[in-house]
Protein backbone atom coordinates (compact mmCIF):
# COMPACT_ATOMS: atom_id res chain seq x y z
CA UNK A 1 0.00 0.00 0.00
CA UNK A 2 2.94 2.21 0.80
CA UNK A 3 4.58 1.94 -3.01
CA UNK A 4 0.53 2.22 -4.43
CA UNK A 5 0.71 5.72 -2.82
CA UNK A 6 3.63 6.30 -3.70
CA UNK A 7 2.65 5.97 -7.15
CA UNK A 8 0.19 7.50 -6.70
CA UNK A 9 2.06 10.81 -5.65
CA UNK A 10 3.76 10.90 -8.89
CA UNK A 11 7.20 8.98 -7.32
CA UNK A 12 8.23 6.64 -10.86
CA UNK A 13 11.99 5.92 -9.88
CA UNK A 14 11.88 1.93 -9.03
CA UNK A 15 14.43 2.20 -6.47
CA UNK A 16 12.78 4.61 -4.64
CA UNK A 17 9.46 2.66 -5.07
CA UNK A 18 11.13 -0.26 -3.59
CA UNK A 19 12.44 1.47 -0.32
CA UNK A 20 8.83 1.16 0.48
CA UNK A 21 8.49 -2.35 0.73
CA UNK A 22 7.34 -4.21 3.97
CA UNK A 23 9.82 -5.06 6.24
CA UNK A 24 8.42 -8.82 6.18
CA UNK A 25 8.92 -9.15 2.50
CA UNK A 26 10.69 -12.25 1.40
CA UNK A 27 11.78 -10.54 -2.25
CA UNK A 28 14.81 -8.07 -1.74
CA UNK A 29 14.54 -4.17 -2.26
CA UNK A 30 16.50 -5.09 -5.65
CA UNK A 31 14.09 -7.66 -7.07
CA UNK A 32 11.21 -5.42 -6.00
CA UNK A 33 12.96 -2.31 -7.90
CA UNK A 34 13.04 -4.54 -11.24
CA UNK A 35 9.25 -5.87 -10.79
CA UNK A 36 8.41 -2.03 -10.74
CA UNK A 37 10.86 -1.00 -13.55
CA UNK A 38 8.26 -0.09 -16.69
CA UNK A 39 5.87 2.36 -18.34
CA UNK A 40 3.22 3.72 -16.28
CA UNK A 41 0.44 4.75 -18.69
CA UNK A 42 -1.92 7.56 -17.97
CA UNK A 43 -5.39 5.05 -18.34
CA UNK A 44 -3.70 2.48 -15.80
CA UNK A 45 -2.56 5.38 -12.94
CA UNK A 46 -6.11 6.53 -13.27
CA UNK A 47 -7.75 3.10 -12.87
CA UNK A 48 -5.40 2.28 -10.08
CA UNK A 49 -6.10 5.53 -8.43
CA UNK A 50 -9.97 4.47 -8.75
CA UNK A 51 -8.93 1.12 -6.97
CA UNK A 52 -7.32 2.55 -4.48
CA UNK A 53 -10.36 5.13 -3.35
CA UNK A 54 -13.00 2.57 -3.40
CA UNK A 55 -10.75 0.19 -1.14
CA UNK A 56 -10.18 3.28 1.10
CA UNK A 57 -14.11 3.60 0.99
CA UNK A 58 -14.75 -0.18 2.00
CA UNK A 59 -12.13 0.24 4.49
CA UNK A 60 -14.43 3.73 6.37
CA UNK A 61 -17.30 1.00 5.65
CA UNK A 62 -16.19 -1.73 7.90
CA UNK A 63 -15.56 0.35 10.78
CA UNK A 64 -18.79 1.78 10.85
CA UNK A 65 -19.77 -2.15 10.74
CA UNK A 66 -17.49 -2.47 13.41
CA UNK A 67 -18.82 0.61 15.45
CA UNK A 68 -22.57 -0.90 14.87
CA UNK A 69 -21.68 -4.37 16.12
CA UNK A 70 -19.78 -2.82 18.98
CA UNK A 71 -23.05 -0.81 19.95
CA UNK A 72 -25.25 -3.85 19.76
CA UNK A 73 -23.09 -5.98 21.89
CA UNK A 74 -23.10 -3.06 24.26
CA UNK A 75 -26.97 -3.25 24.43
CA UNK A 76 -26.96 -6.95 24.99
CA UNK A 77 -24.91 -6.75 28.16
CA UNK A 78 -25.95 -9.00 30.69
CA UNK A 79 -27.44 -7.44 34.06
CA UNK A 80 -25.66 -10.12 36.29
CA UNK A 81 -22.34 -9.25 38.14
CA UNK A 82 -19.53 -11.22 36.84
CA UNK A 83 -15.72 -11.34 37.82
CA UNK A 84 -13.58 -9.41 36.02
CA UNK A 85 -12.34 -10.84 33.25
CA UNK A 86 -8.64 -12.52 32.83
CA UNK A 87 -5.83 -11.05 31.17
CA UNK A 88 -4.51 -12.67 27.86
CA UNK A 89 -1.06 -12.23 26.27
CA UNK A 90 -1.57 -9.68 23.86
CA UNK A 91 -1.09 -11.10 20.01
CA UNK A 92 -0.76 -9.14 16.93
CA UNK A 93 -3.72 -7.47 15.45
CA UNK A 94 -4.74 -8.99 12.40
CA UNK A 95 -5.76 -6.87 9.17
CA UNK A 96 -9.34 -7.81 9.16
CA UNK A 97 -9.81 -7.41 12.96
CA UNK A 98 -12.72 -4.82 15.08
CA UNK A 99 -11.31 -2.23 16.12
CA UNK A 100 -12.70 -2.80 20.04
CA UNK A 101 -12.08 -5.78 22.33
CA UNK A 102 -14.59 -8.48 20.93
CA UNK A 103 -13.53 -10.57 23.72
CA UNK A 104 -14.24 -8.44 26.50
CA UNK A 105 -17.88 -7.73 24.76
CA UNK A 106 -18.68 -10.66 24.13
CA UNK A 107 -17.39 -11.92 27.72
CA UNK A 108 -20.47 -9.86 28.98
CA UNK A 109 -23.50 -10.58 27.12
CA UNK A 110 -22.79 -14.31 27.65
CA UNK A 111 -21.26 -14.80 31.10
CA UNK A 112 -18.52 -16.97 29.62
CA UNK A 113 -15.05 -16.25 27.77
CA UNK A 114 -15.83 -18.50 24.64
CA UNK A 115 -12.79 -18.01 23.77
CA UNK A 116 -11.15 -20.48 26.81
CA UNK A 117 -12.37 -23.07 24.54
CA UNK A 118 -9.93 -24.71 22.54
CA UNK A 119 -9.82 -23.80 18.72
CA UNK A 120 -12.21 -20.31 18.99
CA UNK A 121 -10.90 -16.78 18.47
CA UNK A 122 -12.93 -13.61 19.07
CA UNK A 123 -14.29 -13.58 15.44
CA UNK A 124 -15.41 -17.45 15.48
CA UNK A 125 -17.16 -16.61 18.51
CA UNK A 126 -18.53 -13.14 17.50
CA UNK A 127 -20.21 -15.38 14.20
CA UNK A 128 -21.43 -18.02 16.43
CA UNK A 129 -23.11 -15.66 18.98
CA UNK A 130 -24.36 -12.98 16.39
CA UNK A 131 -26.07 -16.53 14.32
CA UNK A 132 -27.63 -18.34 17.53
CA UNK A 133 -27.87 -15.33 19.88
CA UNK A 134 -26.82 -14.75 23.78
CA UNK A 135 -28.39 -18.33 24.50
CA UNK A 136 -29.58 -21.72 23.67
CA UNK A 137 -33.06 -21.87 24.86
CA UNK A 138 -34.70 -21.93 21.26
CA UNK A 139 -33.03 -25.48 21.20
CA UNK A 140 -34.51 -27.88 23.50
CA UNK A 141 -31.55 -30.60 23.69
CA UNK A 142 -27.48 -30.59 21.89
CA UNK A 143 -29.05 -32.80 19.62
CA UNK A 144 -31.17 -30.25 18.37
CA UNK A 145 -28.64 -27.49 18.21
CA UNK A 146 -26.23 -29.87 15.90
CA UNK A 147 -29.15 -31.18 13.84
CA UNK A 148 -29.89 -27.43 13.14
CA UNK A 149 -25.85 -26.82 12.62
CA UNK A 150 -26.05 -29.94 9.93
CA UNK A 151 -22.99 -31.28 12.16
CA UNK A 152 -24.73 -34.52 12.85
CA UNK A 153 -24.90 -38.21 10.08
CA UNK A 154 -28.28 -37.59 8.53
CA UNK A 155 -28.86 -41.35 8.49
CA UNK A 156 -30.91 -42.53 5.19
CA UNK A 157 -32.06 -45.92 5.94
CA UNK A 158 -33.99 -48.30 3.22
CA UNK A 159 -35.39 -51.65 4.55
CA UNK A 160 -33.07 -51.97 7.52
CA UNK A 161 -30.33 -50.75 5.98
CA UNK A 162 -28.20 -47.83 5.79
CA UNK A 163 -27.56 -45.51 2.59
CA UNK A 164 -25.80 -43.05 3.57
CA UNK A 165 -25.35 -40.96 6.81
CA UNK A 166 -23.85 -37.54 5.33
CA UNK A 167 -24.43 -34.59 7.04
CA UNK A 168 -27.12 -32.36 5.75
CA UNK A 169 -26.16 -30.07 3.10
CA UNK A 170 -26.64 -26.40 3.58
CA UNK A 171 -25.42 -22.39 4.43
CA UNK A 172 -25.42 -21.95 8.11
CA UNK A 173 -22.55 -19.34 9.14
CA UNK A 174 -22.27 -20.89 12.67
CA UNK A 175 -21.57 -24.49 11.52
CA UNK A 176 -19.04 -23.07 8.45
CA UNK A 177 -17.33 -21.03 12.22
CA UNK A 178 -17.35 -24.07 13.31
CA UNK A 179 -15.41 -26.16 10.62
CA UNK A 180 -13.17 -23.13 10.42
CA UNK A 181 -12.51 -23.57 14.28
CA UNK A 182 -11.95 -27.31 13.74
CA UNK A 183 -9.36 -26.92 11.09
CA UNK A 184 -7.43 -24.93 13.30
CA UNK A 185 -6.76 -27.58 15.55
CA UNK A 186 -4.84 -29.70 13.21
CA UNK A 187 -1.44 -28.47 14.88
CA UNK A 188 -2.94 -28.19 18.58
CA UNK A 189 -1.65 -30.08 21.32
CA UNK A 190 -4.86 -30.11 23.37
CA UNK A 191 -7.44 -32.65 23.61
CA UNK A 192 -9.50 -31.46 20.91
CA UNK A 193 -6.42 -31.58 18.55
CA UNK A 194 -5.45 -35.25 19.30
CA UNK A 195 -8.96 -35.96 18.87
CA UNK A 196 -8.90 -34.26 15.22
CA UNK A 197 -6.04 -36.42 14.42
CA UNK A 198 -7.13 -39.04 15.39
CA UNK A 199 -10.60 -38.77 13.67
CA UNK A 200 -8.30 -38.29 10.43
CA UNK A 201 -6.61 -41.30 10.48
CA UNK A 202 -9.86 -43.43 10.86
CA UNK A 203 -11.97 -41.32 8.28
CA UNK A 204 -10.04 -38.83 6.65
CA UNK A 205 -9.77 -35.33 6.77
CA UNK A 206 -13.22 -33.74 5.94
CA UNK A 207 -14.69 -36.39 7.91
CA UNK A 208 -12.49 -35.63 10.93
CA UNK A 209 -13.03 -32.31 10.48
CA UNK A 210 -16.52 -32.01 10.87
CA UNK A 211 -16.24 -34.47 13.87
CA UNK A 212 -13.91 -32.07 15.60
CA UNK A 213 -16.25 -29.58 14.49
CA UNK A 214 -19.62 -31.51 16.52
CA UNK A 215 -17.59 -31.71 19.53
CA UNK A 216 -16.97 -28.27 19.51
CA UNK A 217 -21.14 -27.33 19.12
CA UNK A 218 -21.60 -29.64 22.18
CA UNK A 219 -18.78 -27.96 24.31
CA UNK A 220 -20.66 -24.31 23.60
CA UNK A 221 -23.82 -25.85 23.96
CA UNK A 222 -23.40 -27.09 27.29
CA UNK A 223 -21.31 -23.83 28.60
CA UNK A 224 -23.90 -21.41 26.94
CA UNK A 225 -26.55 -23.59 28.87
CA UNK A 226 -25.43 -25.01 32.03
CA UNK A 227 -22.76 -21.43 32.57
CA UNK A 228 -20.05 -23.97 32.56
CA UNK A 229 -16.29 -23.17 32.38
CA UNK A 230 -14.62 -25.28 29.59
CA UNK A 231 -11.54 -27.07 31.45
CA UNK A 232 -8.46 -27.57 28.86
CA UNK A 233 -6.71 -30.96 28.46
CA UNK A 234 -3.31 -31.72 27.34
CA UNK A 235 -3.20 -34.37 24.60
CA UNK A 236 -1.67 -37.07 26.90
CA UNK A 237 -4.75 -36.17 29.23
CA UNK A 238 -6.78 -37.85 26.03
CA UNK A 239 -4.91 -40.28 25.11
CA UNK A 240 -4.88 -41.90 28.74
CA UNK A 241 -8.58 -41.62 28.37
CA UNK A 242 -8.59 -43.50 24.83
CA UNK A 243 -6.35 -45.87 26.49
CA UNK A 244 -8.50 -46.80 29.45
CA UNK A 245 -11.28 -47.09 26.99
CA UNK A 246 -10.19 -49.52 24.48
CA UNK A 247 -8.38 -51.80 27.89
CA UNK A 248 -12.00 -51.99 29.01
CA UNK A 249 -13.73 -52.51 25.48
CA UNK A 250 -10.43 -55.84 25.26
CA UNK A 251 -11.55 -56.63 28.92
CA UNK A 252 -15.70 -56.58 28.06
CA UNK A 253 -14.56 -58.57 25.01
CA UNK A 254 -12.63 -60.68 26.73
CA UNK A 255 -15.45 -62.19 29.62
CA UNK A 256 -17.60 -62.76 25.95
CA UNK A 257 -15.25 -64.89 25.31
CA UNK A 258 -14.16 -66.83 28.11
CA UNK A 259 -11.00 -65.39 28.83
CA UNK A 260 -9.02 -63.00 30.75
CA UNK A 261 -6.98 -59.71 30.55
CA UNK A 262 -4.29 -59.37 33.05
CA UNK A 263 -2.50 -55.77 32.46
CA UNK A 264 1.15 -55.28 33.11
CA UNK A 265 3.14 -52.29 33.98
CA UNK A 266 5.58 -51.05 31.10
CA UNK A 267 8.72 -52.26 31.13
CA UNK A 268 7.90 -55.38 32.48
CA UNK A 269 7.67 -58.81 30.79
CA UNK A 270 7.45 -58.28 26.42
CA UNK A 271 3.73 -59.75 26.57
CA UNK A 272 1.59 -57.24 27.93
CA UNK A 273 -1.45 -59.08 28.79
CA UNK A 274 -1.91 -62.80 29.43
CA UNK A 275 -5.23 -65.10 28.36
CA UNK A 276 -6.80 -67.79 29.85
CA UNK A 277 -9.73 -70.29 29.54
CA UNK A 278 -12.43 -70.06 32.11
CA UNK A 279 -13.80 -73.23 32.56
Amino acid sequence: MAIIRALLRGTRDPEKLARYRDRGCKASEAEIAQALAGSYREEHLFELKLAYEAWQFTLGQIQKVDGQIALQLGRMKSDRALPALTLKRRQSRKVNAPRFDVRTALYYVVGLDLTEIEGLSELTALTIISEIGPGVSKFATVKHFCSWLGLCPNWKKTGGQVKSSRTRPGVNRAATAFRLAAHGLHRSEGALGAFLRRMKARLGAPAAVTATAHKLARIVYLALKHGLTYVRRSQEEYEAQMRDKQVKALKRKARQLGLEVVEQAPGGVATAAAASAQG
